[in-house]
């Protein structure tokens, strides 16, 4: 597997991808971090780490405010406006793209997939609503993706466990005793390899249904 970065000047600044090659690919899967965190997330780095041997290229992609070494993360529009800004590096293979991203990242995802022509959404621990006010549902922007769509949601999740996910066209997987991160405790059962293996096999699967 090949690791290459390339900047990309977008309207609201200089974004970053880091690209995780794969030797013959049939897709590309950019994927962006949320607001409290950058492409290090666990489930971004394994995902770039087993994807690759599937078919899928995978481009971790950094937002401006996150380049810029900013904390707090823009309004949705300024997200997403950033996001429109690295789709023709993503798009430059020739290959059908995955919008994916983590949290707010899938968020961003969602609501740009149709407009932008994303052959299907992945949605790392999609933030349903915000912690404990459940009232306040974001479901209209995960079921108006209009392309298909997987969903990744630890079991105790604060933003929205599997449970309370509305239907839809979309696929959940659900991550057993896993949180907003996907971190388990080590009490859990389960190990914090084994969860993440949970999140890779699933968007291995999902990945393989598309091609």
């Amino acid at each position: 597997m090949t690791v290459t970065q390339e900047t990309v000047e977008t309207g609201t600044g200089t974004a970053r991808l880091t690209w995780h090659r794969a030797g013959t690919p049939r897709l590309v899967l950019a994927v962006s971090h949320g607001a409290g965190g950058g492409v290090e997330a666990r489930d971004l780095q394994a995902l770039a780490a087993v994807l690759p041997a599937h078919g899928v290229a995978v481009a971790l992609v950094e937002q401006p405010w996150r380049v810029a070494g900013k904390k707090v993360a823009p309004a949705p529009k300024t997200l997403d406006a950033g996001w429109r800004g690295i789709w023709p590096a993503v798009v430059a293979p020739g290959l059908p793209v995955i919008a994916g991203g983590r949290s707010a990242g899938a968020r961003v995802a969602c609501r740009t997939a149709a407009e932008l022509g994303a052959h299907a959404v992945l949605a790392l621990g999609f933030p349903l609503h915000p912690p404990g006010r459940p009232e306040r549902s974001r479901a209209d922007e995960l079921l108006g993706a209009g392309r298909p769509t997987l969903v990744v949601q630890g079991a105790k999740d604060p933003f929205g466990t599997p449970a309370e996910f509305p239907e839809g066209a979309h696929e959940l997987v659900e991550v057993p005793y896993a949180d907003h991160g996907f971190a388990v405790p080590k009490r859990a059962p389960v190990t914090q390899e084994q969860a993440l293996d949970v999140v890779t096999a699933g968007v291995v699967r999902w990945a393989g249904s598309l091609m």
